[in-house]
């Protein structure tokens, strides 16, 4: 009789040392598939690390960028996407800080991760946002 797996809570998804695990990362893909777009084209324009942000999405989308890479970047934009947040992203001035980090600790892990490539079309898609 086959084994079933315990069901992904948010705090697994949230999890570093889970990042990895697969149905983690699906459940992450997923989240960044649904929310991704919808959260950057509102917030684009307030944060000053949108340009970070989407170089991570780009860069998790490229098929050549290594999977646990990959597992980890998805981690990151699933914690940008979730309505949760430690810090609530209403909150003027301080509510993305914790995002912020979150890529910050991120790029400087990865950063070779993340080719001029995927930089260079952040910056493009940074452009169209701010100026909708």
């Amino acid at each position: 009789m086959p084994t079933r797996s315990q069901p992904v809570t948010p705090d697994d998804v949230l999890d570093p040392a889970k990042a990895l695990v697969p149905s983690v990362v699906q459940v992450n893909d997923l989240r960044v598939r649904k929310g991704f777009w919808p959260k950057i084209a509102r917030t684009a324009a307030r944060i000053p690390f949108a340009d970070q942000v989407l170089s991570v999405y780009f860069a998790a989308r490229d098929p050549e960028t290594p999977t646990a890479a990959k597992g980890m970047m998805l981690g990151a934009l699933a914690y940008f996407v979730l309505p949760l947040d430690a810090i609530p992203d209403i909150f003027a001035g301080i509510g993305f800080t914790d995002d912020a980090a979150v890529f910050a600790a991120l790029i400087a892990t990865l950063g070779a991760n993340i080719k001029r490539r995927h930089r260079d079309q952040a910056d493009e898609t940074v452009e169209r946002l701010k100026t909708r």
